[in-house]
């Protein structure tokens, strides 16, 4: 599974196979062989495999097809921040609220 979306990731954003292995400091042939399923990168080559693409591990391991991560803000079990300081419920309520008028507004139109 890993081949398979790492090459699809690297087309998408149309990289060479010479520019991701310079990004990660390793051989060119050291990153095709991910690609090829030859080889099998190591726990940290995968997460750095996951910033450089701008996904997470589970996508690139196949635990997930959602290739960027969703955050629903009604349930708020994660730790959310702006500008270092953390956001509270109150402001992820008034967030939330603020999205849906905008977005009855957008409909109006």
């Amino acid at each position: 599974m890993i081949s398979k979306r790492l090459s699809e990731l690297r087309k998408k954003k149309q990289w060479s196979l010479q520019y991701i292995a310079d990004q990660l400091n390793i051989a060119k042939s050291t990153y095709a062989g991910y690609e090829s399923g030859y080889r099998q990168p190591s726990l940290e080559a995968v997460k750095e495999l996951a910033i450089l693409f701008g996904t997470t591990t589970d996508y690139l391991l196949g635990a997930t097809d959602d290739e960027q991560p969703t955050i629903e803000l009604t349930n708020a079990a994660f730790h959310m921040t702006v500008d270092g300081k953390t956001v509270t419920e109150d402001e992820i309520v008034w967030l939330i609220a603020f999205l849906r008028a905008k977005r009855d507004i957008e409909k109006k139109k």
